[in-house]
């Protein structure tokens, strides 16, 4: 019987970079404060927390929602017969089939 464990991997990655921003006074307390109610630096503390939102931006804007209606739309599009080529789509096509050669030609 083969038995499986995890290990806790942590990767040091080189911090080549820098990152340097102005504040007001007054957010640079704010953000020293929380930072120590965390118990970390404040380099740490801001370096996590902006991660931890850039993250949460990138995967929203990833993401599409449609309600029921535009999705009912967006499956009867994938499902519908394709439309025929258009002339500009035809003289495409004949354009990239003198200019691509295949194992199939």
């Amino acid at each position: 019987m083969a038995y499986i464990s995890t290990m806790a991997a942590t990767l040091k990655e080189l911090k080549s970079q820098r990152f340097v921003a102005r504040v007001t006074a007054a957010d640079k307390e704010l953000f020293q404060r929380a930072a120590a109610l965390e118990g970390r630096s404040l380099a740490k503390f801001i370096t996590t927390h902006t991660r931890e939102v850039a993250h949460k931006i990138i995967a929203h804007n990833q993401q599409i929602q449609l309600d029921a209606a535009q999705s009912r739309h967006f499956v009867e599009a994938l499902l519908a017969s394709p439309r025929p080529p258009t002339p500009a789509m035809q003289s495409s096509i004949r354009a990239y089939r003198k200019s691509v050669k295949s194992d199939l030609d």
